[in-house]
């Protein structure tokens, strides 16, 4: 899709199908006024016999309108005027995007970005306007054997302009969009494979796909034997009931020499069953999304390449599968984990944590600037925030702070939640330096205060996305969260490292 910026007023641009809006109280957006004032009073006159409604979220298009180039209008509502801002900018875009499924158009030109009148939230409005088509317009069917394809799939769309556009900001705006949908689809897709097709050596496979695109971009793949040297048992035990080998894939971009990279740590199990403390076979089908955090962080690298950012990452995925098996780890296990610490294995489902603090202990050898890692950890996280914010837990209030300010920019919230020794407490073990599960009380906080033990030395953050990665019931799928708000943190620390 070819996204071009467009001065021409709302009567003058041609197209297939041209986005417009009108706000409650009968009030027009700008593209709105100009067409209505050029084809007598149309859009009020609809307004006032009840045929348009305003109310967000509503749509109604609008066929053979004089004095306009643009063959259909696709009238939709805003809702209160005094009301509207980005979060509601954005759910009018994915109204229209919702809208146009079916119909074949190849030029579309959506003029509601003129109702974005303060310049910062306007270019951030672009970037939403085009994330919000991408994302209606995915669907999954590379595996059914008649594939339902959408027919909407336009080449070019105009988006309205002003005389005041930097046309430098507004193209970055494009690049950053484009670059972050594309890292969705890729985040989306990893995690909607099911667990027999996307295996930890698969998602090595991909991620060594990826590299072969960009030039400062390698992938190396660590096997079990290495595993094994690196006394990486904590890893290794949730693996040991698979047959399936578990793979620990970093990614380095190069992009700022040698400054302290940034490092996104994922959690990749590609199936988890629970292991020997099984899970109950109800919805078990979606727990191929507990390598989303994985997806996420691949997906994310894809993004930063896409966009030659002057900066450095790198990307640590353990990925492995938790099955019951003979050879299976046994709740009252005893390992070592890679940092020397022992713990106590009292409940086999509580594995994400068993391979994340093998992997953050690896990935300090970076010495990082930040060390975020990104988890479908616990479901204690859905029952607090539900399937809205991702959580946010950390050792360090600025790093917290930062990736709670990406959220709110790139409208894929998180939220702050607590740490503290009292609850650190709650993992105490009388046969080890600690338990794996510190009881249902604060079962989010007491997953990540185990994470907090091995990144002592670093600057570390990690994201509970137990609720956001995907979603369930008829819409069943992944959602790429949260590759928007972490794309988001990186273009900032990049901004702030070249000011």
């Amino acid at each position: 899709m070819n996204y071009i910026p467009s001065k021409k007023s709302a009567v003058e641009i041609s197209s297939d199908c041209l986005i417009i809006g009108v706000y409650n109280k009968n009030i027009l957006s700008v593209a709105a006024e100009i067409i209505n004032k050029n084809s007598n009073n149309l859009i009020l006159n609809y307004l006032d016999d009840g045929d348009l409604i305003s109310n967000i979220g509503e749509h109604r298009i609008l066929t053979s309108v004089k004095n306009i180039n643009a063959k259909r209008l696709l009238v939709v509502g805003l809702g209160d005027k005094e009301e509207f801002g980005i979060k509601e900018f954005k759910k009018a875009n994915e109204t229209a995007a919702k809208a146009l499924l079916g119909y074949n158009l190849k030029n579309i030109a959506n003029y509601l970005t003129l109702e974005l009148k303060d310049s910062n939230i306007f270019y951030q409005g672009v970037r939403h306007s085009i994330e919000s088509l991408h994302n209606n317009l995915y669907e999954f069917n590379e595996l059914k054997s008649t594939s339902k394809k959408i027919i909407f799939s336009p080449e070019n769309i105009s988006l309205a302009i002003d005389e005041n556009t930097d046309s430098k900001k507004i193209n970055q705006s494009i690049e950053e969009a484009d670059a972050i949908s594309s890292g969705m689809l890729i985040a989306k897709n990893l995690g909607n494979l099911p667990a027999n097709i996307c295996t930890p050596s698969y998602l090595a496979k991909e991620a060594q796909k990826i590299t072969k695109s960009f030039e400062n971009l390698t992938t190396e793949v660590i096997n079990e034997t290495e595993m094994k040297k690196l006394e990486m048992h904590s890893l290794l035990s949730v693996t040991a009931g698979s047959k399936e080998p578990a793979k620990l894939i970093i990614m380095h971009y190069n992009g700022a020499g040698s400054k302290p990279p940034l490092v996104l740590v994922g959690k990749g199990v590609t199936f988890d069953t629970g292991g020997i403390s099984i899970k109950p076979s109800a919805a078990m089908d979606e727990m191929k999304y507990d390598m989303c955090g994985a997806a996420t962080a691949i997906g994310t690298m894809a993004v930063i390449a896409k966009l030659q950012l002057p900066i450095n990452l790198k990307i640590v995925v353990p990925a492995c599968e938790n099955r019951p098996s003979s050879t299976a780890t046994l709740p009252g296990d005893i390992v070592k984990s890679m940092s020397g610490k022992t713990i106590e294995i009292l409940n086999t489902d509580a594995e994400g944590r068993l391979i994340l603090c093998d992997a953050l202990t690896y990935a300090e050898r970076f010495k990082p600037e930040y060390i975020i890692d990104i988890a479908t950890l616990t479901g204690a996280c859905v029952i607090a925030l539900g399937h809205h914010r991702t959580a946010i837990m950390s050792n360090d209030e600025k790093l917290s702070d930062l990736l709670s300010m990406a959220g709110e920019k790139s409208l894929d919230r998180a939220w702050k939640m607590p740490m503290g020794s009292e609850y650190e407490a709650q993992l105490k073990s009388n046969f080890a330096d600690l338990a794996n599960i510190g009881g249902r009380d604060g079962g989010m906080i007491t997953a990540a205060c185990f994470l907090g033990k091995f990144t002592k030395n670093m600057k570390w953050a990690h994201l509970d996305i137990a609720g956001t990665a995907w979603v369930s019931g008829a819409k069943k799928g992944s959602t790429g969260r949260p590759v928007p708000l972490l794309s988001e943190f990186i273009i900032q620390q990049s901004n702030a490292d070249h000011q």
